[in-house]
């Protein structure tokens, strides 16, 4: 019975998406695909889907999400930055772990964003009794806080955004399923095995990265010798 209900929720969700949403589902997932090989499609694939959903958002007056995705495509535009950058020696930024002060700074300003992304919630939904009263608005304000602090490690080329994204993308799937939006519902689903996968080819991709560092300083030595 659940099934049956789930493809037919999924059936009619996929009915009434609208093609520019489609689009923008789309560039999203080319996004987090990208993401994954840290290529730098990432950026304007994800520009692409964020800016489609300022303008949906924008049309059904839903401005809080609006200005996250607003958020998100400025992140995008620095991550992309970044991620072009070289150093003295031509080297584009390399894939790190956090260092333990990162770590806390990212862990610290979850409740601080939390707070802050409730507000804004509190502020354009507060006529809405039913929804200001459900559990949906805290685990909204909660998995966005998440999604930003992702989205800055990721521009930082930090290994921990995928940990972040897949924390998230584990309380957006029943979240969006239960809100009736099960196509979304679905998106977030791939993200998921997305960002799993992600966690684990960026963590190769460092690996290797430090044994062609090691090799490369054995080798000024033994020369030098």
């Amino acid at each position: 019975m659940l099934a049956s209900t789930f493809f037919e929720l999924f059936y009619e969700n996929v009915m009434e998406t609208t093609w520019l949403e489609l689009v923008a589902v789309l560039f999203g997932i080319l996004s987090v695909w990208f993401a994954r090989q840290a290529n730098l499609l990432v950026y304007p694939t994800g520009i692409v889907s964020t800016v489609i959903y300022i303008y949906i958002c924008f049309t059904i007056q839903l401005y809080a999400d609006m200005g996250i995705n607003l958020f998100y495509t400025s992140m995008s535009i620095y991550g992309w930055y970044v991620w072009t950058r070289r150093d003295d020696k031509k080297r584009v930024r390399p894939i790190r772990w956090n260092t333990k002060k990162q770590q806390a700074m990212g862990l610290s300003m979850i409740p601080v964003l939390y707070v802050v992304i409730f507000a804004l919630i509190y502020i354009f939904k507060k006529d809405d009794a039913d929804y200001m009263q459900s559990y949906i608005p805290y685990v909204d304000s909660f998995t966005t806080s998440i999604f930003l602090i992702g989205m800055w490690y990721m521009a930082r080329k930090k290994i921990e955004n995928w940990i972040y994204w897949i924390a998230g993308n584990i309380v957006s799937i029943p979240l969006y399923f239960v809100k009736g939006l099960v196509f979304t519902s679905f998106q977030f689903t791939v993200f998921l095995v997305l960002a799993i996968m992600g966690l684990a080819g960026w963590i190769k991709m460092y690996n290797e990265g430090r044994a062609r560092e090691q090799g490369f300083i054995k080798e000024i030595i033994k020369s030098s010798e």
